[in-house]
């Protein structure tokens, strides 16, 4: 047999590797949809379980049978809609021409931004505006992770414009629950900033082999510094060490399996590690999420759902912590 070689080890489409500005996951692009409703949540990660199901799928081999899955819990507390936020398309591309505050705002907001103190302008001195969303924050002091300071998003919202703009008078300043997005079976977006790692070497940040024993100068350096390696100059392609982790990261359709409003049902004796107990609404998610347990997951509508999903998610027997 030849021997097998490999163009590269670290895929080059998640470059650069570098720190995420913020904690909370930025995000640019929602999902197109007829109805007038918002596009986003968040919940916070309380980490991973198992559940035994019943498959529904027509089409699995183990359809009625009695099947293991990974799931993620996220707890989502109800978030609260801080302002709505008007966009107009110039010359330079669409910009924020204003911001209409709602009157009864947490004080828990003080620790994240100045709180405006001018409240004159009204909704209905908008006249012209091509597109507009929710700026939302968190409740984390609902939650038992030790923390009050909210984390603040925008969130776009579906259907024509003027649907979007009675619907965001109607919920501005109210609490939004998870049912009121999302349901069970749906294909979620996850939006997150992963585990940060810090300073790691190019064996563990792009997973490159260790050379000969005999080898000069490191074992655990890349054997090739690239075809251009003179000049003061080496390919930003080369693998070498650096920030490794706290990267943001999106996965498409997470299948939505269950949302919960009983959190005795999934808490474990004396809490889960690194969180403790869950205490509002959660869901649960099929598979792995990144990010540390206690970081702020941005949940949205999938934005180019898999048509072929099955509609018939697992029947869930017990949740095994």
């Amino acid at each position: 047999m030849p021997t097998t070689r490999r163009p590269r080890f670290g895929s080059l489409a998640y470059s650069p590797r570098k720190r995420a500005r913020r904690e909370i996951a930025r995000v640019r692009s929602w999902a197109k949809i007829k109805d007038a409703k918002l596009l986003g949540f968040a919940g916070y990660k309380v980490g991973m379980v198992h559940l035994m199901a019943i498959e529904n799928n027509p089409n699995s081999m183990n359809k009625g049978n009695k099947v293991s899955y990974p799931a993620t819990i996220i707890e989502c507390p109800p978030l609260k809609s801080a302002s709505i936020r008007f966009y107009k398309k110039t010359v330079d591309g669409i910009k924020a021409v204003s911001d209409i505050a709602a009157e009864n705002l947490d004080k828990e907001l003080e620790r994240r931004i100045i709180m405006p103190k001018n409240k004159k302008a009204k909704i209905d001195d908008i006249k012209e505006f091509d597109d507009l969303t929710l700026l939302i924050y968190t409740q984390p002091k609902l939650t038992g992770i030790g923390k009050k300071k909210p984390e603040l998003f925008e969130v776009g919202i579906g259907g024509k414009k003027e649907d979007k703009l009675n619907y965001a008078k109607g919920i501005l300043g109210k609490e939004i629950n998870i049912k009121d997005v999302f349901q069970e079976g749906n294909q979620v977006d996850i939006h997150t900033i992963t585990k940060g790692k810090g300073l790691q070497g190019p064996v563990r940040r792009f997973g490159i082999g260790r050379k000969s024993h005999k080898a000069e100068k490191g074992r655990r350096n890349p054997g090739s510094l690239g075809p251009w390696c003179g000049q003061v100059n080496i390919m930003w392609k080369v693998p070498h060490a650096g920030q490794t982790g706290y990267f943001q990261r999106t996965e498409h359709n997470k299948l939505l399996l269950k949302i919960g409003d009983k959190a005795e049902e999934v808490n474990p004796k004396g809490g889960f590690i690194s969180y403790g107990l869950v205490k509002n609404q959660y869901i649960l998610l099929k598979g792995s999420v990144g990010g540390p347990k206690k970081r702020l997951i941005r949940l949205n509508l999938a934005a180019r759902a898999n048509k072929r999903k099955i509609k018939d998610i697992p029947t869930i027997k017990s949740i095994i912590r």
